[in-house]
């Protein structure tokens, strides 16, 4: 495998870890080996993205559409992700990440909740990576309490309709605490975003890979930022523009210097 080139390390990163169901079916196992299984990899590519220096990890844990699952599923992914809070507390703090949560986090039953505010406190000052679970999130969801957030303001004369813009609006998506997102995958073969970060995502490159997310570690995650440093980004630019722009902006730099 090629070197990853630390120097153009995607500073955002977010994952739809799909395909945990289908591995523990292939296996003739229940579903919830394969979100057990799945732990594994989350671990995994959390330690390798922190070795790569990739500042914001962010992972789709739990959908605002998975609340429809049978109950018994959706027990044993509480239950799943109470247990991470717990045994990787010491692994989040030796390695200095903060952990982080989006979405409608109201909805988690409260022992949930309460485990995930303790942790998010006790690494609040950590500095060497976030890592973010989106749990009970959706794209459109957060999109629609943005949206109800500045309507709100506007009512009440705090703002005025035509202060409303993309800074405004990325003010009041928690999602873009971070930045933008630069490195979309998804594993399980499909190729869709599955309304996982519609804003932030709005230039991320995409990366689908066949690979089950059971079956997705330190090596899978390198070659998904091998893929994204091979290719080149231009944000709606062509590249005559892109130059011209990057000319601009180092005479701009010499007559400030000067």
């Amino acid at each position: 495998m090629a070197l990853v080139d630390v120097s153009r390390i995607p500073q955002h990163v977010a994952i739809i870890m799909d395909g945990n169901g289908r591995w523990a079916q292939a296996r003739s196992k229940p579903r919830t080996a394969g979100h057990e299984r799945g732990a594994d990899a989350v671990r995994a590519t959390m330690r390798a993205a922190r070795r790569l220096g990739i500042p914001a990890l962010t992972l789709y844990a739990f959908s605002e559409q998975n609340w429809d699952r049978p109950e018994a599923e959706i027990n044993a992914l509480v239950d799943l992700l109470c247990e991470c809070l717990v045994s990787e507390r010491n692994e989040l703090l030796d390695n200095e990440i903060r952990l982080s949560a989006i979405g409608r986090l109201h909805k988690l039953p409260q022992h949930a909740q309460s485990r995930l505010l303790s942790l998010s406190e006790e690494t609040e000052s950590c500095k060497g990576m976030t890592l973010t679970l989106a749990l009970s999130y959706g794209g459109r969801e957060e999109l629609i309490d943005a949206a109800r957030a500045l309507a709100s303001a506007a009512r009440d004369g705090e703002i005025k309709p035509e202060d409303i813009d993309e800074a405004a609006i990325d003010r009041c998506l928690p999602s873009m605490d971070l930045g933008p997102v630069d490195l979309l995958i998804r594993t399980g073969g499909e190729k869709r975003i599955s309304n996982f970060l519609l804003w932030g995502s709005a230039y991320a490159e995409l990366y689908f890979t066949n690979q089950l997310w059971p079956d997705f570690d330190a090596n899978s995650l390198y070659s998904a930022v091998l893929d994204y440093q091979g290719r080149e980004r231009r944000f709606g630019l062509v590249p005559e523009v892109e130059e011209e722009e990057t000319a601009r902006e180092a005479r701009r730099e010499l007559e400030r210097a000067v």
